[in-house]
């Protein structure tokens, strides 16, 4: 069955509405790559500061391959040349490493010229075990 990738970013609140902005403006390259399956932006409602980036893939290895593409390196490159653009670094706002793969084609912390939008972030795996969808009646 599929797996799952959640990418659990915490953003100040003065930050939420920069970075939805940023997710609606991304480049959505993701969506066309090979083994993607979905994508949701989980904005908090109450008790956290966390937002969810939620993707689901084929495989674990269609995850991988959507990291090392072109596409996912052309949205970090982009991300990277604004911020540089605007005298901005890059920012880790959401860390390196796993967490940099979590598949929206954002650079790090969605910084996009601006800076980081979130201030920390840890990338959460799952494999689907169970999947249900709305019956019909």
């Amino acid at each position: 069955m599929s797996v799952v990738k959640i990418n659990a970013l915490t953003v100040p609140a003065e930050m939420r509405e920069e970075l939805e902005r940023r997710f609606g403006n991304r480049a959505g390259m993701v969506e066309s790559s090979d083994g993607f399956e979905w994508f949701e932006l989980l904005r908090p409602v109450e008790g956290t500061d966390r937002y969810l980036v939620y993707t689901r893939w084929r495989s674990e290895e269609d995850f991988k391959r959507w990291q090392e593409s072109q596409s996912f390196q052309a949205g970090h490159a982009q991300a990277a040349a604004e911020a540089a653009s605007q005298g901005q670094g890059q920012g880790h706002g959401h860390g390196q490493g796993p967490s940099q793969g979590h598949g929206q084609g954002q650079g790090p912390g969605h910084g996009h010229g601006q800076g980081p939008a979130a201030t920390g972030s840890e990338l959460w795996s799952f494999e689907v075990v169970q999947s249900t969808g709305r019956r019909k009646s």
